[in-house]
């Protein structure tokens, strides 16, 4: 049986029923407060090290916490005058704008990112989001949960 959510709730995990084979797995519900954080869901920084990217966070909303799924959704925000690493892998993703607006980078095009914006990055892409506004820029980014390391570009 569901755990039943309060207002309170902040993150409910549900069994569900293990398939024959299969290892179990749960349901995860991130409760929205406000600006774009969720119950739960920490701040991480962008990357452990580096001095290619600026005034970037990030936030896991699915993925690392035992969860099956064959993806991760983090959300990302870039503060004004901050940037990306330039990089690429061989991994494909997805970038969907949902706050602000940004600017990415795609090979050699740039296009400016704004609310709901969505951009398939293929792999070995070379890529980069940058924020040149004034307002916070964030987008969820769909990745592959099983990744090659980037490689970040001069």
């Amino acid at each position: 049986m569901a755990k039943e959510l309060t207002s309170k709730s902040s993150m409910c995990e549900i069994g569900g029923k293990k398939a024959p084979g299969k290892k179990s797995n749960k349901t995860a519900f991130y409760k929205h407060k406000n600006n774009f954080r969720w119950s739960g869901v920490k701040d991480e920084p962008y990357k452990a090290s580096g001095s290619e990217w600026s005034n970037i966070i990030r936030r896991v909303l699915i993925g690392g916490r035992g969860e099956s799924a064959k993806f991760h959704v983090r959300y990302f925000e870039i503060s004004p005058e901050g940037n990306s690493s330039l990089e690429m892998h061989r991994h494909e993703h997805v970038v969907i704008c949902v706050r602000g607006k940004g600017v990415v980078l795609t090979g050699r095009t740039k296009r400016t990112m704004e609310f709901m914006d969505t951009v398939y990055i293929s792999p070995d892409t070379i890529h980069q989001l940058l924020n040149p506004f004034k307002e916070p820029f964030g987008f969820l980014c769909i990745v592959n949960s099983k990744r090659d390391r980037p490689r970040v570009l001069g």
